[in-house]
């Protein structure tokens, strides 16, 4: 069973129907007891820094998924704001992030004739361009197409993470994972067909 971490931020009914659609058993909850049991979790999130982490504390739950997370290796999948939660800080904010992976969210940065133009939030479909740290993702193969809602992304640590990135403006992390830890910047919930096989690949590792 994958359990949605519901800390008030994030299209949890979304994402719960996409499981749904690809046939995988999963709730939305924030009981200890459902978090404990789970095979799996996902982290969704929309909004800014600050308050998701401070919604994330208060349901007083970080304990446990950090346990769960780093010390059992429960898989866990942030989406959008709940993959920069994953990292240790954002350029959007003054708390620290989980860190249970080795980066940093940024925002936006342009500043070349080329980038003339472009809007933040980057917003709308862009296609993702697999990498050959992918193995897991068969739905990352050809070139998909997936939903994007952000003006913050990552700077990884160690280039190795990035299974997949996006262009916008310039190279951006799009697909990031290290061990049982990983995340899209985009929304699988709201990419129709490839969000489905993406979230299909997530809950066939379990």
């Amino acid at each position: 069973m994958i359990a949605i971490v519901d800390y008030g931020m994030g299209n949890v009914g979304s994402v719960l129907n996409m499981f749904r659609k690809v046939g995988a058993s999963a709730v939305i909850s924030r009981d200890p007891r459902v978090i404990a049991d789970a095979q799996a979790l996902v982290l969704p999130g929309v909004g800014a820094f600050d308050h998701g982490m401070r919604r994330l504390q208060e349901t007083g739950l970080v304990p446990l998924l950090e346990r769960r997370v780093l010390q059992d290796g429960t898989p866990i999948l942030g989406i959008c704001l709940g993959l920069q939660l994953l990292t240790r800080a954002s350029e959007e904010g003054g708390r620290s992030g989980l860190g249970w992976l080795q980066a940093r969210t940024v925002r936006f940065r342009f500043t070349a004739p080329e980038h003339v133009g472009l809007k933040i939030p980057h917003m709308g479909w862009n296609d993702v361009r697999c990498r050959a740290t992918s193995a897991g993702w068969p739905s990352l193969a050809g070139q998909p197409r997936f939903y994007f809602v952000h003006s913050y992304h990552l700077e990884c640590d160690h280039e190795e993470d990035i299974v997949a990135t996006a262009h916008y403006g310039y190279e951006i992390p799009a697909v990031v994972a290290r061990g049982s830890v990983s995340g899209t910047q985009f929304h699988p919930e709201k990419s129709h067909k490839f969000g489905m096989a993406l979230l299909r690949d997530f809950a066939d590792r379990q």
